[in-house]
């Protein structure tokens, strides 16, 4: 069942198609169930820009065709590929999930291709040297505590910011273990090095309680992900980093220096919480070692 959120999440959709949502918004509520804010922002997002381009069409009357034109005036508008992808990926999945559970007959959407969109990961991989200067230069002990784990634990910035004083436990040798709830709601352990686990030790008060936010605002309060953002980009500026770095790109960061200095693919998977090893295999081939270029002779 769609607990309550989804379902006023969803009311959205009605709110901004009024009534071309066609009746569709149960379906879309129990699609949306569980994932994380910002996806249901995002699929939000999508959802209404299809049911305006269909006249809100029920999405058992949907055809090939409409999606096809759906698609072509993403792309005549001029939106970026990557967009257009991301907004085609949403309508495929809410297609598909509605054709699993049953509701829909045909999955209408698996015949339609989502478009290419060239990969951009290799620009977001900080050298080594860009992080330590990051974290030297950061002298706020819960803001470098923050960029210590990003980095160190290669955490989603919602999954950061989500832990409580609980999810935190000794391991040997002066390291420590944070428990946290990652995409699909799949919770993972992640052991973080002894640096990085005093440094947040550090942070907890002697009326921290368990269910108390590890990272904290001046107020008391849990910090939000754009609060977070800016700690990350304030730290990039002092390293006299000219590129738009985001909490993300130190989760980057991770997985490529971690692989550079010989970790196994399958740790770093299960550190990332990929569902898919091909998702972490991406940064083998973003920051390849060597290509077939290097044996030629005539050069």
């Amino acid at each position: 069942m769609a607990n309550t959120r989804s379902l006023a999440v969803v009311a959205d959709v009605a709110g901004v198609a009024g009534e071309e949502a066609g009746g569709d918004e149960r379906i879309i509520a129990l699609w949306l169930d569980g994932r994380s804010p910002r996806t249901v922002r995002a699929y939000l997002d999508s959802v209404c820009r299809f049911f305006r381009f269909t006249g809100g069409k029920p999405l058992n009357q949907v055809t090939l065709a409409d999606l096809a034109d759906w698609k072509a005036s993403l792309e005549q508008s001029g939106l970026a590929p990557a967009s257009v992808a991301l907004h085609v990926c949403a309508i495929k999945s809410l297609l598909a999930w509605a054709h699993r559970a049953g509701t829909l007959r045909f999955n209408v959407g698996a015949a339609l291709r989502v478009p290419p969109k060239r990969s951009r990961l290799a620009e977001r991989i900080l050298p080594e040297e860009a992080v330590r200067r990051m974290l030297v230069l950061t002298k706020a002990p819960r803001d470098r505590a923050l960029l210590r784990l990003l980095y160190g634990a290669g955490l989603r910035v919602s999954e950061a910011i989500g832990l409580c004083w609980r999810d935190l436990a000794p391991r040997e040798n002066g390291c420590g273990q944070v428990t946290v709830w990652g995409k699909g709601g799949k919770e993972r352990t992640v052991v973080v090095p002894p640096a990085t686990w005093e440094a947040l030790c550090a942070l907890r008060t002697p009326l921290a309680g368990p269910d108390d936010p590890v990272f904290r605002t001046k107020t008391g309060r849990r910090m939000s992900a754009y609060q977070a953002w800016r700690i990350v980009r304030r730290a990039a500026r002092r390293a006299g980093i000219s590129a738009p770095v985001s909490a993300h790109w130190l989760r980057h960061a991770h997985a490529s220096h971690a692989l550079d200095r010989g970790a196994p693919l399958h740790l770093v998977q299960a550190t990332l919480g990929h569902a898919s090893i091909a998702t972490t295999g991406r940064y083998l081939h973003a920051r390849p070692d060597a290509s077939s270029g290097q044996f030629l002779v005539v050069l």
